[in-house]
């Protein structure tokens, strides 16, 4: 077998999940992209491994490696877009940037605003 075709394909798998990345709002569709461009580096370390003939099969122990950190991430990350999604409502990642964005009363920014007076209320 010849080392192109599954560089092809790990390469058209990967620009497949980086698009997914670039182009979703939906944040379980980022995550499956990311398992996507995973996959593909699974997929080269394999491929390798058996093109180089490694009698230790190193790549295919980093493609372990790799699926079980994919694993982790995948739990940790739908954990997080669930509890997102019960405090807005929503999934979408472009509604999300509202948080980090978080501007005081009348449009002023709370880390240039002036504190109050805590006697009378009024800005110092």
């Amino acid at each position: 077998m010849h080392l192109a075709y599954p560089a092809v394909l790990a390469a058209l798998l990967f620009c497949t999940g980086v698009y997914g990345v670039l182009a979703r709002r939906n944040a379980i569709l980022v995550l499956m992209s990311v398992e996507l461009m995973l996959n593909a580096v699974n997929l080269n370390l394999v491929a390798f491994d058996v093109w180089l003939r490694d009698r230790l099969h190193a790549g295919q122990a980093l493609t372990l490696f790799t699926i079980a950190i994919a694993a982790a991430e995948i739990g940790i990350g739908l954990a997080i877009v669930l509890m997102v999604y019960r405090n807005r409502g929503t999934a979408d990642v472009d509604r999300l940037r509202d948080t980090a964005e978080a501007t005081g009363p009348a449009g002023t920014d709370p880390t240039t605003a002036q504190p109050a007076d805590s006697v009378t209320g009024a800005a110092a």
